[in-house]
């Protein structure tokens, strides 16, 4: 799958032998251990002897005492479930924005800012039955964006890095798993170390390009608490020739949009958070070269291992992903709802800001390629975890909500997001027509939302769900 990304995308090229040797198994030239040194053991014993192995593991157990978790008492270094220590990665964000330089934001740009949320909020009014969802409006640092967002970040990213680390210590290959012994243990844990480092870096690297709580179309710091980077609104509006304060009044509107949104959808961010494990849960990985490239690192040496797993799941990275039907399925149904999402957002955005902004229509477009498109960071985050958060159906999502506004007015349109079994589907952003005019049994004064749940308040499975992955396996293909 190419362009994965912020929708996410998946950075594999199943036809790249690059660093794989041919003709051999992969344990090396020669010898046939790592190092090429010959230590007496029996050919094809990949870990070399007994003494190498305790050596390693001496020196990994001084690598890990050696990581610093500022600010974190011994008890809480923890991890999530993915083996993640989360902490260590704000830790390494924060680091990294410094470096950058990264000032506290000035009392006039906070007023500023304030006042421009509050104010989009309020034209917001006009555009969506949805009441306002700003309990906070804030103007944050890039320190401060990372801080109050990384919880966010784990809980959207576990799945995937627990994937990932999981893999790191049971994809081996069976006869090297047989003499492994305690390394892929510490294979597991190296490799949660390494993705956490890597993940703080990625999401440091991300905090220069934000704007908000909701570039990805999440609210990163929970429902209702609203907030822009002056950096990232300034950073925005670089060569548009557009004034500042109209740049800031049209993003401050997106922000607010995508909080009324969640706030009064309280399904959404849920069932966006089940999308994003069933992804994860599809995931596979392609294990064909990890002999090989294991046969080339000199494991008596935690920094070849380091360097090894440095390269993420990307091309260079020690595993590289691939495509299952079940994880095409779980992608597929994710940009979607991310497509409705930033659908919605940008419909009812131009229609509260068209008669108020004169160059809403050039701040509109510059969102939907930022958003089509993405930046540097934002591929480098989603090359960490294999998935990019980014709507693919951006234009297909908007017109569909226009064509339900002119159809069933603001309500109408607003309606649909009730429960999940009333969204449009995928093939619906291909004939918006059917889907606006179609769907009689779900409208009138009549309907009952609680026929769409089971007597526990759960979803009941749409028609033809009842065996979820057989399902999804057709769609995927």
């Amino acid at each position: 799958m190419s362009d994965l990304p912020f929708g996410f995308s998946m950075p594999n090229d199943p036809d790249d032998e690059s660093g794989r040797r041919s003709g051999d198994s992969g344990s090396g030239a020669g010898s046939g251990r790592p190092g090429g040194g010959d230590s007496g053991m029996p050919d094809g014993f990949p870990f070399g002897d007994p003494q190498q192995m305790a050596n390693m593991l001496r020196q990994f157990a001084d690598m890990m005492s050696s990581q610093p978790t500022p600010g974190a008492p011994e008890a809480e270094k923890t991890s999530s479930t993915s083996g993640i220590n989360w902490d260590m990665a704000k830790n390494i964000a924060r680091h990294a924005v410094s470096q950058q330089g990264d000032p506290s934001v000035p009392p006039a740009d906070y007023a500023r800012v304030e006042e421009a949320l509050r104010l989009a909020d309020l034209w917001l009014d006009q555009a969506t039955d949805l009441p306002s969802g700003l309990q906070t409006a804030q103007a944050w640092s890039r320190s401060e964006w990372i801080e109050k967002t990384m919880n966010s970040w784990a809980q959207l990213c576990d799945p995937l890095t627990a994937k990932t680390v999981q893999a790191m210590g049971q994809n081996l290959p069976e006869e090297m798993a047989s003499v492994a012994g305690p390394l892929l243990g510490m294979i597991q844990q190296m490799g949660g170390m390494m993705v956490g480092q890597q993940a703080g870096q990625a999401i440091g690297e991300l905090a220069q390009e934000v704007i908000g709580t909701t570039d990805i179309g999440l609210p990163l710091a929970g429902e209702g608490n609203a907030a822009l980077l002056p950096s990232g609104v300034a950073r925005f509006g670089e060569g548009l020739e557009i004034p500042e304060d109209e740049v800031r009044l049209y993003l401050a509107a997106r922000e607010a949009a995508v909080h009324r949104l969640y706030s009064h959808v309280p399904w959404l961010r849920s069932h966006v958070s089940r999308l994003v494990e069933e992804y994860a849960a599809g995931m596979s990985f392609d294990v064909s070269g990890l002999e090989d490239k294991l046969g080339e690192i000199d494991i008596t040496n935690p920094e070849a291992l380091q360097e090894a797993m440095s390269g993420g799941m990307g091309p260079e990275g020690l595993l590289q992903p691939e495509d299952t039907p079940q994880q095409k399925a779980a992608l597929t149904r994710l940009e979607t709802t991310l497509a409705l999402i930033e659908g919605w957002v940008a419909t009812v955005v131009s229609s509260a800001v068209a008669d108020r902004l004169p160059q809403s229509g050039a701040l509109a477009e510059t969102t939907r390629r930022r958003r089509a498109t993405g930046g540097p960071a934002e591929h480098t985050f989603a090359a960490l975890v294999g998935l990019e958060l980014r709507p693919r159906r951006l234009r297909e999502a908007g017109a569909l909500w226009t064509a339900l506004e002119e159809a069933r007015g603001v309500e109408g349109r607003d309606a649909v997001w009730q429960h999940p079994d009333l969204m449009p589907t995928g093939d619906d952003l291909d004939d918006p027509d059917a889907f606006v005019h179609g769907r009689s049994e779900f409208e009138g004064p009549d309907f009952d939302i609680s026929s769409l749940t089971e007597p526990d308040g759960s979803e009941k499975p749409k028609p033809g769900e009842g065996s979820r992955g057989d399902e999804d396996d057709r769609d995927g293909e």
